[in-house]
């Protein structure tokens, strides 16, 4: 399949001089060229931005939801291409489906060609066609009336990963849009190809200028986060760097919104129903191979249960979450990304392995194509690895989770709580009330009874600590996309 990729600046298509290419994870086999956006381009996006916000800002919420509306109809048209290319870029099956983002609009039932990551870019845009802000009375009484009304900001720079790269990037995309911002997306240098086409095809359905996007590496991020045109950032990505990202926007005072790591907890209660508990908390570790920013990644269960939930999760690990060659079999597990990441998880595993540690399954690479090539690594389960060990107290972000044991509640509390581990948890009990009192004493920004975590866009979705600044989805994600002025009526 040959294919060309394009900047789009202006709804206009732009090449580059300069390209780089990204390998397929399933074979290291080279894909398309994509061009690398230079400084000139980045400005030439910035002032096509700031032009088109003069009329753009002056829409209605209704006008930009049609849009939206649009945007949704076109990525039906298009998903089988753009899940092809998603498949080729990120090594996911083509007809990957699970629940991974739930829409109160369309909840996602069957797998299709178009792909999970289609398919949530679809909700995405339908859910903010049906909900956005709106002018609200703040205070009134006998002698005057407080009107709160929304305004967007500017120019939004969305800085998007590479584990799911339609989703997360469109998040941006509708959040900036139904607002009444423009938008400048830049995809991740190891996922750019669905992205870069996904805009490419939506030329049109918005004035030129308002939705654009910009292939490049960090000195593009560094760019837009200093820039005193580009007025927020939205980036979704390691700690490391979002505290970078967050003392460059300082200096112009940029919004920020930051969705970092999450070294996320799941705790197993004494009378969980490990029946459904057991599939739920594989998928919440497996799914897309542990490349999740809410996955499960360490499992604390009580001692009671401890040994039929291991014995229990290895045989479901085993027997559901199985090396693919061919992408068009539907499945939840599939390769590590990119070599980057690829070399972490198995530096981890390595680790685990040289000081002794008790692996149950998994923890050796895959020679899936026979070339040795590909960035597998089967799924890995570890029983009780100490504390302090790499696995347990950093994020994996890969298909290796520990399964550690807890007896007092309080100090399972305290292990769970570390301060990489604010994004998201999971708590499992037959007794709700329970479950729900154990939640509220986790520290994360959204908590899952006896579910596995998939983020909801009716919820907004933030990480504390270490984990974020701010949030994005729910009408208090879409505040962070506007400022909030208050209208005073004296009576």
């Amino acid at each position: 399949m040959q294919l060309q990729f394009y900047n789009i600046i202006n709804d206009e298509l732009r090449e580059s001089d300069k390209t780089h290419t990204v390998a397929d994870p399933r074979t290291e086999e080279e894909l398309w060229p994509c061009p690398i956006a230079t400084a000139e381009d980045f400005e030439d996006a910035v002032a096509a931005a700031q032009k088109a916000f003069v009329t753009w800002s002056q829409t209605t919420v209704a006008e930009r939801q049609a849009l939206l509306v649009k945007l949704a109809d076109n990525l039906k048209e298009h998903g089988e291409e753009l899940a092809t290319i998603l498949a080729k870029e990120t090594g996911k099956s083509v007809s990957l489906y699970s629940p991974c983002c739930q829409s109160p609009v369309i909840y996602i039932t069957k797998a299709i060609l178009a792909g999970i990551d289609v398919q949530a870019a679809i909700a995405q845009s339908l859910y903010y066609s049906q909900h956005a802000l709106a002018d609200e009375i703040q205070h009134e009484d006998d002698h005057s009336k407080v009107i709160a009304t929304h305004i967007p900001i500017g120019t939004v720079g969305a800085i998007c990963p590479w584990n799911f790269p339609l989703i997360l990037s469109n998040i941006k995309i509708v959040s900036s849009l139904v607002t009444g911002n423009c938008v400048i997306v830049k995809p991740s240098p190891f996922t750019p190809y669905a992205v870069l086409k996904h805009i490419e095809l939506a030329r049109g359905i918005f004035p030129p200028g308002v939705l654009q996007v910009l292939n490049g590496g960090a000195d593009l991020g560094a760019l837009m986060c200093s820039h005193p045109g580009i007025h927020k950032i939205s980036f979704t990505g390691q700690t490391s760097t979002g505290k970078k990202v967050m003392a460059a926007c300082a200096k112009t005072l940029k919004k920020v919104t930051l969705e970092l790591a999450g070294n996320d907890a799941c705790i197993v209660l004494p009378d969980a129903d490990l029946e459904k508990a057991v599939p739920s908390v594989a998928s919440g570790g497996f799914f897309n191979a542990g490349q999740v920013c809410v996955a499960s990644k360490r499992i604390y269960v009580h001692e009671s249960v401890y040994d039929e939930f291991l014995e229990r999760l290895v045989k479901e690990v085993e027997e559901k979450y199985k090396v693919q060659e061919d992408r068009t079999v539907p499945s939840v597990f599939g390769p590590v990304d990119n070599k980057l990441q690829f070399e972490i998880v198995k530096g981890i595993i390595e680790d685990c392995k040289q000081k002794g540690f008790d692996v149950k399954t998994g923890g050796k690479t895959v020679n899936v194509t026979g070339t040795g090539k590909g960035f597998w690594l089967e799924p890995t389960i570890v029983s009780r690895p100490p504390e302090d060990s790499l696995l347990v107290q950093e994020e994996q972000f890969g298909p290796v989770l520990p399964i550690l044991s807890w007896r007092e509640e309080d100090d399972v509390i305290k292990r769970a709580n570390l301060a990489n581990a604010g994004l998201g948890a999971s708590v499992y009990s037959r007794d709700l009330k329970e479950a729900e009192r154990v939640a509220r004493r986790l520290e994360a920004g959204s908590v899952w009874i006896n579910q596995s975590e998939r983020p909801n866009f009716a919820a907004y979705f933030s990480g504390i600590k270490d984990s974020g600044f701010g949030g994005e989805m729910g009408r208090q994600g879409l505040l962070s996309y506007a400022y909030t002025k208050c209208l005073h009526f004296t009576k």
